[in-house]
């Protein structure tokens, strides 16, 4: 296992607030306070796009590897056309945009933001097709997986399903009002991961040919050498694509963690970086992760670290 940073002849000057992988490539997509969407090539260690943006971003995701999106402080909605460089809003939220996603299943655009709406978006009519729910509460963090939706609100996880959003087809309370810092689906199950304030990770897994469902909570460093319990937050949860049951987690102090959610071990801790890890993202191979390493919402020149992993054959 090694690791490399990447170069950047214009440093990134803000909050990294999120990094994603291409869906078949090793292109990295970067979005950041600065305000810029940048796409990076791994393999050839090259900036291949620097989009600025006339406000900070908070969210980007990938349509399918030419086109991507981004959700913006000042509400806006943008596409990108990643070859030529050309962008166009597709529309606002009336507070910040908060998340974004691309789901291939319904060919919308689902995003969130602090007005307290989830709006599902027609790229082709540039016009929002339905607001999916008006919330009590602003959207935290957000995440898809097929046609469920999993959003983190306040101290609740709830769970839609795009063919039939009119009701949310389950709510889960996490623990003792706790506030949520992240949610994450698994992308080849059904269930998803969430991580806390205070440092708590839950898992919900459900194996569709099995009874063995996974359903637990642990903290991820239980105890300091002085015998106290760390309230880290954790910032962000990727899973591995390929290998059944992996998963890191990025906390607040700068260290990344891998976990084995069915044995329930910590299999390795990363060297620690020096600035908080904001966003956490692994290749369509599932060998490399890319770790955005930042101060989280404050000015300061960021790091991107890419590591890359030697892994066993994928097994699911």
């Amino acid at each position: 296992m090694n690791g490399s940073c990447l170069e950047f002849k214009n440093p990134i000057q803000d909050a990294i607030s999120r990094v994603r992988f291409a869906p078949q490539s090793n292109n990295l997509l970067i979005s950041s306070w600065d305000p810029c969407l940048r796409l990076y090539d791994v393999d050839c260690s090259q900036l291949r796009l620097e989009a600025p943006s006339e406000a900070a971003l908070l969210d980007c995701c990938f349509q399918e590897e030419s086109v991507a999106f981004s959700a913006a402080s000042d509400g806006s909605i943008t596409r990108y056309d990643l070859h030529s460089g050309i962008s166009n809003k597709i529309g606002n939220h009336d507070d910040i945009a908060t998340c974004v996603e691309y789901s291939t299943e319904t060919r919308q655009v689902i995003t969130a933001g602090f007005d307290k709406k989830i709006i599902a978006w027609d790229i082709f009519g540039a016009k929002p097709l339905v607001y999916l729910r008006n919330l009590d509460a602003e959207v935290e963090s957000m995440s898809l997986s097929g046609y469920e939706l999993i959003i983190a609100v306040g101290s609740s996880v709830d769970i839609y399903d795009l063919r039939n959003s009119d009701k949310c087809v389950q709510s889960n309370k996490f623990c003792m009002d706790v506030p949520i810092r992240c949610v994450s689906s698994i992308p080849y199950l059904k269930g998803y991961a969430v991580g806390s304030v205070d440092g708590r990770v839950k898992l919900e897994i459900s194996y569709p040919s099995s009874s063995n469902n996974i359903g637990y909570m642990f903290r991820c460093h239980p105890r300091s050498r002085d015998g106290r319990n760390h309230l880290v937050p954790v910032n962000d949860i990727a899973f591995n694509p390929f290998i059944s049951g992996a998963f890191v987690t990025g906390d607040n102090v700068g260290y990344v963690t891998a976990w084995d959610a069915k044995s329930r071990r910590r299999l390795f801790e990363l060297p620690d970086c020096a600035n908080s890890i904001a966003s956490l993202t692994y290749n369509n191979e599932g060998q490399i992760l890319a770790v955005a390493s930042s101060h989280t919402y404050q000015e300061a020149t960021e790091m991107l670290v890419v590591l890359r992993f030697l892994l066993p054959p994928p097994s699911r």
